[in-house]
C-alpha cells in the first residue's frame, strides 16, 4: 500500500521547501506540481494544448505507478477552492491511494500576500523552477491568481478527514515538517538516499 500527502497552498507559499523537507525527514518520494509542468513545458511549450495533455498524463502516471509499486509519495499543488473540479481532482486521488489500502494527507500551508511576494524571488525558487525566472511574469502571476481564485479554504472549511491547516509564514520549512509528522504519526520509511532522492 502506498500514502499520499499533497501538500497545497498558493504560490510561492513554501510548498516545495516543506515536501523536501518532508521528503528527507519521512524518505518519500517527491513529485513537485512543477515537475511534470517544467517538463511537459520543455518538450511542447508553454501553455499549449499538447503540453496540457502531456501533464496531466505525466501525473497520473506516476500517482498510478506509486499505488501499484507502494511508493509513498510527496506531491505540491495549487488548488482553487471554489472550483468543483478541483475538488474532484483530489478527491480522485483520495480514492486512489486509499481504497488500494494507503493514507491520504491533505497539508494546506497559508501565509501572507508580503511573505509570498518575498519568497517569489528566492533564487532557489527559481533555480529550481524555469518558469518563474521570469520574475516580472512570475509576479504578476502570482498576483493575479491571488485576485482571481480562493487558494486557501476558508475557516471551517475541511474537505478531507487528514486535512491539516498550517500559517508558514513564521515557521521554518523543518518546522512546518515537524508539525505534519506529529500530527499523522508518520514513520521514517527505511530507503536508501538513491530510492527516494537520486540526483536531487
Amino acid at each position: 500500500m502506498a500514502n499520499l500527502i499533497v501538500v497545497c497552498g498558493p504560490q510561492a507559499v513554501g510548498k516545495m521547501v516543506v515536501a523536501e523537507s518532508l521528503r528527507d525527514k519521512l524518505h518519500y518520494n517527491m513529485m513537485m506540481n512543477h515537475d511534470s509542468i517544467e517538463m511537459s513545458d520543455k518538450i511542447f511549450g508553454f501553455n499549449t494544448p499538447a503540453q496540457r495533455e502531456f501533464n496531466a498524463i505525466f501525473r497520473e502516471k506516476a500517482f498510478d505507478l506509486a499505488v501499484k509499486h507502494n511508493v509513498d509519495l510527496i506531491f505540491t499543488y495549487v488548488t482553487a477552492f471554489e472550483m468543483q473540479e478541483e475538488h474532484d481532482y483530489l478527491m480522485g486521488l483520495h480514492d486512489l491511494f486509499v481504497k488500494n489500502g494507503g493514507n491520504f494527507y491533505f497539508v494546506e500551508l497559508s501565509a501572507d500576500l508580503k511573505t509570498r511576494l518575498m519568497r517569489n524571488e528566492t533564487p532557489y525558487r527559481m533555480e529550481r523552477k524555469a518558469s518563474k525566472k521570469d520574475v516580472e511574469w512570475s509576479r504578476n502571476n502570482l498576483l493575479r491568481d491571488t485576485e482571481k481564485h480562493r487558494l486557501n479554504s476558508d475557516e471551517g472549511e475541511v474537505w478531507f478527514e487528514n486535512h491539516l491547516k498550517i500559517d508558514n509564514t513564521d515557521l521554518l520549512p523543518d518546522q512546518v515538517a515537524d508539525i505534519v509528522i506529529k500530527e499523522y504519526d508518520l514513520k521514517v520509511l527505511d530507503k536508501s538516499e538513491k530510492e527516494y532522492r537520486f540526483g536531487v
